[in-house]
């Protein structure tokens, strides 16, 4: 990518909040990224039997499983994939970025659509250098859910939305940005949309009878500092102090890798503020204890 792509990029991604970049990821590498996605989704899964109807509303959502890279070798070159790392910091303006966690995104036929929500609310860092980079693994139309954004929403400040236990929350926010509507963006496989943790986003239902697989991996500006106490296995897995520097092993740099060479997880302890740990394994969301 030239120069010239990545600073409009970088200057879109400032005004709007996110940008569309299409073919980041050549479609043989994709290929193989997406087998091991969907290896991990499914085994991670294999333990929940439940149809979608009985599943909790924020669950009916999409199927989510985090920390994918540290479990399943096949995912890692995607989370330190170096086009996506170089485009992150274009769009960040930094030297180096870190990784604050993956996850993957499946959206079963009938899941009901993603309110709307910021991310960064969900995130104790006080800086506003982060991005989602939101990875499609299939063609995603308006019938199967793709993500919808809205302009310029990243330039407020952030508002707590609770997507996991309170339907129809996200309301608040529709309501908010009316005189904004969202922008919508369909996206072939390789391409990615990154959008700020301010930015306020979205997707539609799925409709379509294919589940909508996606990927997805948030980064942040090395040297950015923990913000308030409030849980989180990226930080308190390295017992990262508010006020601290986020710089533990379960956060490490993606963009540039040193010698080129992706790192070896870290292990997960058994350390405060992880209660909701057996649950967590339980429901596939989080690495199972070895």
């Amino acid at each position: 990518m030239t120069p010239g792509q990545l600073a409009a990029y970088a200057e879109a991604f400032r005004r709007d909040g996110f940008v569309h970049v299409p073919g980041v990821i050549p479609a043989d590498e994709l290929a193989a990224y997406a087998a091991a996605v969907d290896e991990a989704v499914a085994t991670r899964k294999a333990g929940d039997t439940r149809t979608l109807d009985e599943k909790s509303p924020y669950e009916q959502s999409f199927l989510q499983c985090q920390y994918i890279w540290e479990d399943f070798p096949g995912v890692r070159p995607l989370t330190f994939h170096p086009r996506v790392g170089e485009v992150t910091a274009a769009l960040l303006g930094a030297e180096k970025v870190r990784l604050w966690h993956d996850q993957a995104l499946y959206k079963e036929a009938g899941g009901r659509e993603t309110e709307a929500h910021q991310d960064q609310p969900y995130w104790p860092i006080v800086e506003r250098d982060t991005a989602t980079a939101w990875i499609p693994l299939m063609k995603v139309d308006a019938a199967m859910g793709c993500m919808g954004y809205v302009p310029g929403s990243h330039r407020g400040e952030a508002e707590y939305v609770d997507i996991f236990g309170t339907p129809g929350d996200g309301k608040r926010l529709v309501d908010k940005y009316a005189g904004t509507p969202p922008v919508f963006i369909e996206c072939a496989p390789g391409d990615v949309i990154f959008h700020n943790g301010y930015t306020t986003h979205m997707a539609k239902a799925n409709r379509s009878d294919q589940t909508r697989r996606v990927y997805t991996a948030i980064y942040f500006a090395d040297g950015s500092h923990r913000g308030g106490t409030r849980p989180h296995p990226s930080v308190d897995r390295d017992a990262i102090a508010d006020g601290a520097v986020i710089d533990g092993g379960a956060t490490p740099v993606t963009w540039p890798l040193q010698g080129g060479r992706i790192p070896d997880p870290e292990p997960w302890p058994e350390a405060a503020g992880l209660e909701w740990r057996e649950r967590a394994e339980r429901l596939g969301i989080i690495p199972k204890r070895a």
